[in-house]
């Protein structure tokens, strides 16, 4: 008989003759004639009651039953008589698999989030954290699902890779030459020893990359891990974590504003119709103010600001921020989150950034001063969208290279696609777990992703 899911016999219409769960203990409690289980296998949040009778020939093995402990129950659906639930299952046998240790961590009582940071292989079994991953699963197929929708293709590009997208260095790199090994030419590393006869990282971005597919098929985008080695341990900040970066050919900025703006409405409305009993314990528990956040987000038009005027607005506040603000100075989360949150109240996308603060990829305007850039913001988050129209014309993009100081050689053929049919394009990168931090209320990056990985930890 198929193992079935507590998801779908917690909504069954009628008693089922017969029923298989397979799942772990959250509770044990002995009764006259009879044991109360209550039974979790991570489909839902809710458990199911499981009433197993001293009938039953190996109860006494039952009644020893621990929290943890995984179990396999054969029996009936029957209508529950007890409050808080329509069914409980009438067990007719309980297979132990598995019988948890009595200082099993994950005892009936609330655990703080640093704690169970120390246990990140167990803490999904908790009901936040389970709902956390229930709806980053949800959260994946609708990023596919918008995509698919219209009509983007999506692609697979390179982790390991020879350039930095950004250009800020923080990279980590990849060797196979033992450290007694390496060779110094010229006060350099040489690595022509090396795997790869030349310098190899973990890409920061997927969309140099993209770039070139989209140079070909149109429309694509990409979805999968990016790494950067900044040694930061904000709540904001991980080592390893997850992109969506789409690329558009024939696209100007204001079709890439759209599509961003057009995106977060998507996936928020999505959760919100999906992922409703999961989204609730963090609307009771986490953010009490969740619900309207994410309600206004989906129902509002998102202003659009060049970034020149987000600056006149910030120093007209009257705020005092922890940074400065001026032109020419990259936006901190205090000043992104105030214009989101406090001074529109509504999602807000910035435009036109100083050149001096942006990658070299990033079409210049005329004004020689800014390029095309623009940010997402949202409350509570701040920048959750990145992207910009691509600097398509070759002797251009050359001179901003040559301005961030960065060879050309390595991106000969990211060049070479502004020879042979250039074609105006956007993109941009839409941080997976802050989006999963929108929509939870959760306020640091750790605990939406499952295993961590920060500055001095790679456990797990």
């Amino acid at each position: 008989m198929m193992r079935q899911k507590i998801v779908k016999l917690l909504v069954s219409k009628n008693p089922a003759d017969q029923v298989l769960i397979k799942g772990w203990v959250r509770t044990r409690r002995d009764s006259k004639g009879f044991s109360f289980l209550e039974i979790n296998d991570g489909s839902c949040l809710k458990n199911i009651q499981v009433i197993a009778e001293e009938a039953l020939a190996n109860y006494d093995e039952i009644r020893k039953i621990t929290t943890g402990s995984a179990v396999a129950i054969n029996g009936r659906l029957v209508a529950s008589q007890g409050k808080g639930q329509s069914w409980e299952i009438q067990a007719e046998a309980v297979d132990i698999i598995n019988i948890a240790p009595d200082n099993f961590p994950l005892q009936k009582k609330r655990h703080t989030d640093e704690f169970l940071r120390t246990i990140a292989h167990l803490r999904p079994r908790t009901n936040k954290y389970g709902a956390v991953f229930r709806i980053r699963s949800e959260l994946a197929f609708a990023v596919h699902k918008f995509f698919r929708d219209r009509d983007f293709r999506y692609i697979h590009t390179p982790i390991i890779t020879g350039s930095d997208c950004e250009g800020a260095g923080e990279l980590f790199r990849i060797t196979t030459l033992a450290p007694d090994k390496a060779v110094i030419k010229d006060g350099m590393a040489d690595y022509s020893e090396d795997f790869f006869g030349t310098e190899a990282n973990l890409t920061v971005s997927g969309q140099l990359s993209a770039e070139m597919l989209a140079l070909s098929l149109g429309d694509v985008y990409t979805f999968g891990p990016t790494f950067r080695a900044e040694n930061s341990n904000t709540s904001r900040h991980v080592s390893e974590f997850w992109m969506v970066e789409p690329e558009m050919a024939f696209c100007d900025l204001v079709g890439n504003m759209q599509l961003g703006e057009d995106l977060i409405k998507f996936l928020v409305a999505w959760i919100i119709d999906h992922c409703a009993e999961d989204l609730n314990l963090f609307a009771r528990f986490v953010d009490k103010t969740l619900m309207p956040t994410l309600e206004n987000i989906v129902s509002s038009d998102f202003v659009r600001l060049p970034y020149s005027d987000a600056v006149d607005i910030l120093k007209a506040s009257g705020k005092k921020f922890e940074y400065a603000v001026d032109f020419g100075k990259d936006l901190q989360s205090e000043h992104e989150r105030y214009l989101s949150e406090q001074h529109f109240k509504k999602p807000v996308t910035l435009f036109d950034y100083p050149k001096e603060i942006k990658p070299f990829y990033m079409r210049l305007n005329d004004d020689d001063r800014t390029v095309a850039a623009m940010d997402v913001l949202v409350p509570r988050i701040g920048e959750i969208i990145g992207g910009s129209q691509r600097e398509e014309r070759l002797e251009v993009l050359e001179q901003r290279i040559s301005e961030t100081g960065m060879p050309q050689e390595p991106y000969w053929w990211y060049l070479d696609a502004r020879r042979f049919g250039s074609v105006e394009h956007s993109g941009f990168g839409m941080g997976f777990e802050r989006v999963l931090m929108l929509v939870t209320g959760i306020t640091n990056i750790r605990d939406v992703i499952p295993f961590p990985r920060t500055p001095g930890s790679i456990e797990f």
